[in-house]
């Protein structure tokens, strides 16, 4: 018999009708707990998604404050919430959303000696990368390897973003794909660079849905590819990425056997 309660029944109707979801998938969803790392462009419509859907649990990490330039693509936040911790506002947005999600904030900067701790907090499920530096992007990796958990990256940057999403024992890291920081000015910052702000739309919410097929069992993940979207030529690229045998942290014989805090920023950490 269900657990559902008649008012959940009717607000997730559209997905307990499909084949794949039903009563019991959708129990699945509010049962899931998701960390999502970095609440701007990519993290605020992947974490609003994932509450709409009924995740059950989720974790938003952020120590910035929502400024007025963040506007044009973190929907999470609003113009009154500009000087308020991002975590805070996206926690607002949440339960003012749907009282189904239990919101756990981490007003905090993820390094190597809180990331892990940040992960088993709640013993998350599924980590999200919003993140738009390198640096917090190979810790991420880094981390989900240690913890064997499961995460979805994600980039964007003009009029183009990528995605893929790592599973343990299944497919490619990030480091098995990026082998190392790109080196100082190789890849210019976000302010330099500009992003159009539906981007963080796009694929903020591809990286939700991967989140939810892994919460529910279903479809094919992005583990192994790399999805490639460019707007100007409404253009998805699929491309297939082998695991490294000799990944530094994956791999047969890995050299990393701690986490490490790179130093040099690839993006302005306060804009993204």
């Amino acid at each position: 018999m269900s657990s559902l309660t008649n008012e959940q029944l009717e607000r997730y109707s559209r997905h307990i009708i499909l084949q794949q979801v039903g009563g019991r998938g959708q129990e699945k969803i509010l049962g899931s707990k998701v960390l999502v790392i970095g609440t701007g462009g990519l993290g605020a419509p992947a974490a609003m998604y994932l509450a709409a859907a009924g995740v059950g649990t989720i974790g938003l990490v952020d120590f910035d404050v929502v400024d007025l330039s963040n506007l044009q693509r973190q929907i999470i936040h609003q113009t009154a919430d500009v000087g308020k911790p991002k975590v805070d506002s996206g926690r607002e947005t949440i339960e003012a959303m749907n009282p189904d999600v239990d919101v756990h904030t981490y007003n905090e900067l993820v390094t190597s000696a809180n990331i892990r701790d940040i992960i088993r907090d709640q013993n998350y499920d599924f980590i999200i990368d919003g993140t738009d530096n390198f640096p917090a992007k190979f810790l991420i990796n880094d981390a989900c390897v240690f913890e064997k958990k499961p995460f979805v990256h994600a980039g964007i940057i003009r009029f183009q973003g990528q995605l893929m999403t790592y599973v343990p024992g299944a497919g490619p890291c990030y480091r098995c794909v990026f082998k190392t920081m790109p080196p100082k000015d190789a890849v210019p910052t976000c302010r330099q660079a500009g992003v159009l702000g539906v981007m963080g739309g796009i694929i903020g919410t591809l990286q939700a849905t991967e989140a939810l097929k892994y919460i529910l069992g279903v479809g094919e993940l992005l583990t192994g590819y790399l999805l490639t979207y460019d707007a100007l030529t409404m253009k998805f690229r699929k491309v297939k990425l082998p695991r490294d045998p000799h990944c530094a942290i994956c791999g047969e014989h890995p050299t990393i056997t701690e986490l490490i805090d790179y130093e040099q920023p690839a993006c302005d950490l306060r804009k993204h």
